[in-house]
């Protein structure tokens, strides 16, 4: 049973990782990154010990996401069912992280924009999930759940 979750975790933070890395399309590439915001949402500590400034989700460094970007995206996740029943259950939003996308056209113009983020939700020290959130369409396109079991020995 402990095997079983730990290597779903892990599989979930490569899959994470990978959607991060973006992809190379013709002569556009795209790269979806996300970045580190030095704290947690509202200052709630997020799950299993992890704590903003200085350690990023991914490249880029620090940056700073507006408060009417996060209350959009965790107002989408909260009207999504499941993300409700996660509430219902006791999981609380320790954090909103927007991926951004950046792209460097033929010409080299280069644009950037936050069209997905990632909610983290928290239950105790049990259980965290993670709501894939599309802001451009408003809804929850999919939601990871981990959880954690400790069993201690004298």
């Amino acid at each position: 049973m402990i095997s079983t979750v730990v290597i779903l975790a892990v599989l979930s933070g490569i899959a994470v990782m990978a959607y991060a890395n973006g992809t190379v399309n013709g002569t556009t590439m795209t790269s979806n990154n996300m970045y580190d915001y030095g704290g947690d949402y509202n200052g709630t500590p997020a799950c299993f010990g992890r704590h903003g400034g200085g350690h990023g989700w991914g490249r880029g460094g620090s940056i700073t996401v507006s408060q009417e970007f996060k209350d959009n995206v965790i107002n989408i996740a909260q009207n999504d069912s499941d993300v409700q029943k996660l509430l219902a259950d006791g999981y609380n939003i320790t954090d909103v992280r927007p991926i951004i996308n950046t792209t460097v056209e033929a010409d080299g113009t280069v644009t950037m924009k936050a069209t997905t983020a990632i909610v983290a939700l928290c239950q105790n020290t049990t259980g965290r999930a993670f709501a894939t959130v599309n802001v451009t369409e408003g809804k929850v396109t999919e939601i990871v759940i981990l959880t954690r079991t400790v069993i201690e020995k004298p």
